[in-house]
C-alpha cells in the first residue's frame, strides 16, 4: 500500500477531539483509530507494539545491523482539529492541477481558489487531494501517520538499507494541546525524534511559541436600568474598557514571523459577570513574560478605577523548544542534509504555534517538527499534494539512512 492509499484510508476515520470532555482520549474515535494502526502495524511485523488506556500507540522496527547505531524515532497524533467537522471526509484526487478555481461544492459554491489562497500556484502540474467542502481533510496529521508507516514498509521491503532501531508513536489529542502530557519518553526510548506535523513540502522547525493562556473575569452589579445612575457596574462595559487597552495590532491578524501577540478567544457574559480569554504568544522567553505581567497591570488599573471588579488566572501552557534542540542542532542538520538529498528545499521557519515535539522536547525527547505536506489545516479549504506526501516519506527513510551512515 502506497502512502496515498493509506492516507486515503485514514481519513474515513472520525478522530476530531473535544476539550470538553475531560476523557483520555477525549474522544472514542481516537482510540478505534489507533486500535486499527495497532493491527495493520502487527501485519507489518513490527515489533514492541503497544497501545495503552490513553490511546498511545508505540511500536519499534529492530535496526538491520550490529553497528552501534542511535535509536531515533519519528512521531504523529491522531486527532484532528475540534474548528471542524473530520465526520464523514470525502476526499477528492485532482490530478494534475491545471491552476485556477477547484469547485470543492458546486451546491455551496465552495472554491479554492489562488486569489485567496496564492500557494495552490506553487503545484500547478502536480496531482492535489482536496475536500468537498463539507469537512475538513485531515492531513493535519493523517498525512504524518501515511508517511510515517509508508516509510518504515519501506525500509522492511529493501534490507540493503542499514538503520538502526526506529521507534515510532501516535498519540491522541495533540490539537487540544494534550497530546504530550501522557506521553511516556522512557518508554519511548529513543534518543531524539521528528513530529511529522508541518506544512508545506520544505517546512523544518525548531522554533515555537511560547504560549499561555489568562481567563479575567470581570464582576459587576445589575440594577434596573432605569434606576440605575451611580448603583450599576456593568461587567461587560468593563471588560470592554479592559480589551480595548491592549495593543491594537499586537494580535494574530496583524502579526507574522517572529511577532507575538494577544489573542482573544472567547468573551462571555451578562451585567453581573462577563469572562474573557486570552492565548498569549511569544517566541522570546522574556517578551513573552513582559505580556503576562502587562495584562496583570492592566487588572490592576481596572481595579484602581472599579475596586474589587476584576480578577486574572494566568496558565503556561508549553515554550519554545529551541533551547532544548540548540544543544543536539546535529539533529536539524540530519534532517536538512536528508531533504537535499531527495531533492527537497529546506525551508527552516519559526512554526506560530506548538506541537507536541516542544512539550516534548522538555520532557527530554528532542524533537523537531518536519513537514508533513498539507496547506490550509482545519478547515474545509485543506488540501495536500501528492508529491508533498511521497517526499516526506523518502525523507523519513534518509533520515534512517543517515544516521546509520553516521
Amino acid at each position: 500500500m502506497n502512502v496515498v492509499d493509506r492516507f486515503l484510508q485514514y481519513v474515513k476515520f472520525d478522530t476530531q477531539s473535544d476539550e470538553l470532555t475531560n476523557l483520555w482520549p477525549s474522544t472514542p474515535g481516537q482510540m478505534i483509530f489507533a486500535q486499527h494502526l495497532e493491527k495493520e502495524l502487527q501485519a507489518m511485523g513490527l515489533k514492541e507494539i503497544s497501545l495503552d488506556e490513553n490511546g498511545y500507540l508505540m511500536a519499534s522496527l529492530p535496526a538491520n545491523t550490529d553497528k552501534p547505531i542511535p535509536t531515533i524515532g519519528f512521531i504523529a497524533h491522531l486527532d484532528t482539529s475540534p474548528d471542524m467537522s473530520g465526520r464523514h471526509v470525502t476526499p477528492r484526487i485532482v490530478t494534475q492541477y491545471k491552476g485556477g478555481n477547484i469547485v470543492l461544492n458546486e451546491e455551496k459554491n465552495i472554491v479554492l481558489s489562488p486569489r485567496e489562497f496564492p500557494e495552490l500556484d506553487h503545484y500547478v502540474g502536480q496531482d492535489l487531494i482536496v475536500t468537498d467542502g463539507n469537512t475538513l481533510l485531515g492531513a493535519d496529521d493523517k498525512a504524518g501517520i501515511a508517511e510515517i508507516i509508508t516509510a518504515v514498509d519501506y525500509l522492511i521491503k529493501h534490507p540493503e538499507i542499514k538503520h538502526g532501531k526506529i521507534r515510532i508513536a501516535f498519540n491522541p489529542d495533540e490539537e487540544i494541546g494534550q497530546g504530550a502530557h501522557k506521553f511516556d519518553v522512557e518508554q519511548f526510548g529513543a534518543e531524539w525524534a521528528y513530529t511529522m506535523d508541518g506544512g508545506e513540502i520544505g517546512e523544518l522547525e525548531y522554533e515555537n511559541f511560547n504560549a499561555a493562556q489568562a481567563k479575567i473575569t470581570f464582576t459587576g452589579r445589575n440594577v434596573h436600568p432605569g434606576y440605575a445612575k451611580h448603583k450599576m457596574i456593568n461587567s461587560i462595559r468593563i471588560a470592554n474598557q479592559f480589551m480595548a487597552m491592549l495593543p491594537r495590532w499586537e494580535t494574530p491578524e496583524h502579526t507574522e514571523g517572529y511577532e507575538g501577540f494577544y489573542h482573544l478567544t472567547s468573551i462571555e457574559g451578562n451585567v453581573e459577570q462577563t469572562t474573557i480569554t486570552y492565548i498569549i504568544r511569544d517566541h522570546d522567553r522574556d517578551r513573552f513574560e513582559r505580556r503576562k505581567k502587562e495584562l496583570e497591570h492592566l487588572v490592576r488599573k481596572v481595579n484602581n478605577e472599579f475596586p474589587n471588579s476584576t480578577a486574572i488566572e494566568i496558565k503556561d501552557q508549553y515554550y519554545n523548544m529551541r533551547e532544548k534542540i540548540e544543544p543536539v542542532k546535529f539533529i536539524i542538520d540530519i534532517a536538512e542534509e536528508a531533504m537535499r538529498n531527495v531533492d527537497v528545499t529546506p525551508h527552516v521557519v519559526p512554526i506560530r504555534g506548538g506541537t507536541d515535539g516542544a512539550q516534548l522536547s522538555f520532557k527530554g525527547l528532542p524533537c523537531p517538527n518536519i513537514f508533513a505536506g498539507g496547506l490550509n489545516f482545519h478547515g474545509r479549504y485543506e488540501y495536500i499534494p501528492v508529491k508533498s506526501m511521497e517526499k516526506a516519506t523518502d525523507v523519513i527513510v534518509e533520515i534512517a539512512r543517515l544516521v546509520a551512515q553516521r
